[in-house]
């Protein structure tokens, strides 16, 4: 082994660990949804993008076993070899019927739907100008092409427009921006983006990645929940949150911009198709996601059911509607002793701090699912008041 490297990483997690702390990954058994065992305990987890509790349905579950049973675990080849297979052709569909566009091409993960979209769209003539708080798979995806790149204030639209301004040399401007950013819970102002995107010719690139399921009358995400169906120049997502949790993503657009990425996108050509039981689970959800609204009229009774509760014992929460939460808790180390506090209660949330956030804007996140019960939240906000004790020493 090279010493000299395994000398430096050595020497970067000591300071790692001394300035930020290690992160160590939880193991938690049973399925995913409404609660989990952790180190023999049950809680309730307010830790998961399980939104519709989609995770463990029965029918998406039984979908995929028969899938297993008929066509195998994997393909073992990528979609441009021997592995494409009917059912990918069919959710690719469904997504577009779903986002109301053209078309859709599947991707194994909307990490890698967003890594491979820009570089295949964009050359050195283009600008991607892009959110401050758009998600690291957008922020890597971009880095890979070759055009210019710019970033405007968090949902700064007056500063967005003024990169707009800036880059009217280029052949193609691309704006680029979370549906529902993760961290915050906050909705992009579609409308304006979509106006703006009209009167300097640009495109418009939306990750909905959090709003997919969730937002709309049909679940169909960000453009659908303000009337924009069909607004949006390329729609990326996944499947793998309100869509049956599982793996896989997807970018949907027009019919030309799709066969592109099929041509040339790299993350697409070079890797193994969607396993096919995943893929015939993610069409079971959809269809649920769509014909069962029953499923986001409870996720948002049971967001405003805790996100009141915890206003009612003080706590600064974030305004907005998404069934993310962000409890703020701001500085040293408050965030994560409350987050151990809740966990001694019952419940299973984490503590976002430095450098995930920036320093004085430590949080708890929260997701609710479809699948929690009255009781649960309420314990969880029984929890929290408990919790306040932990304010009062900080």
């Amino acid at each position: 082994m090279n010493t000299t490297l395994l000398d430096r990483l050595r020497t970067e997690l000591d300071e790692r660990r001394v300035t930020t702390g290690l992160r160590r990954d939880l193991v938690v058994s049973g399925a995913q949804g409404p609660t989990l065992g952790v180190d023999g305990e049950t809680l309730v987890n307010l830790a998961s993008n399980d939104y519709l509790g989609l995770a463990a349905d029965p029918e998406v579950l039984e979908s995929a076993q028969r899938a297993l049973r008929d066509m195998g675990l994997g393909v073992a080849a990528g979609r441009v070899l021997s592995g494409t297979r009917d059912v990918h052709r069919r959710l690719e569909a469904s997504i577009a019927e779903l986002a109301g566009t053209e078309d859709a091409v599947l991707y194994g993960s909307c990490f890698d739907a967003n890594l491979g979209v820009f570089n295949a769209l964009l050359g050195p003539d283009d600008v991607v100008v892009s959110d401050a708080l758009n998600h690291a798979s957008l922020i890597d995806g971009i880095r890979l092409a070759r055009a210019r790149r710019f970033v405007f204030a968090h949902a700064d639209l007056d500063d967005l427009e003024r990169r707009l301004a800036e880059s009217a040399d280029a052949r193609h401007r691309l704006i680029v921006t979370d549906g529902v950013f993760s961290m915050d819970g906050d909705i992009a102002a579609l409308p304006r983006l979509c106006e703006l995107a009209w009167r300097y010719d640009a495109a418009l690139l939306v990750d909905d990645s959090h709003a997919t399921g969730v937002l709309g009358a049909t679940g169909a995400g960000t453009a659908e929940h303000f009337g924009l169906t069909g607004r949006v120049d390329v729609l990326t997502g996944t499947l793998g949150k309100a869509l049956g949790g599982a793996a896989g993503g997807f970018a949907a657009g027009p019919r030309e911009m799709v066969e592109t990425l099929r041509q040339v996108s790299r993350p697409y050509i070079f890797t193994n198709a969607m396993a096919p039981p995943l893929a015939v689970a993610a069409l079971t959800a959809i269809r649920i996601a769509r014909g069962r609204p029953e499923l986001r009229e409870r996720l948002a009774a049971n967001t405003a059911r805790l996100r009141g509760a915890l206003l009612d014992f003080g706590y600064e929460v974030l305004p907005g509607e998404h069934p993310i939460i962000p409890v703020m808790l701001r500085g040293g180390s408050v965030a994560r002793d409350v987050a151990a506090a809740l966990r001694h209660e019952g419940v299973l949330a984490f503590a976002l701090t430095h450098p995930v956030v920036p320093a004085g804007e430590e949080r708890i996140r929260l997701q609710v699912s479809a699948s929690h019960t009255p009781e649960q939240l309420d314990l969880a906000a029984g929890a929290f008041d408990r919790a306040r004790g932990v304010l009062a020493r900080a």
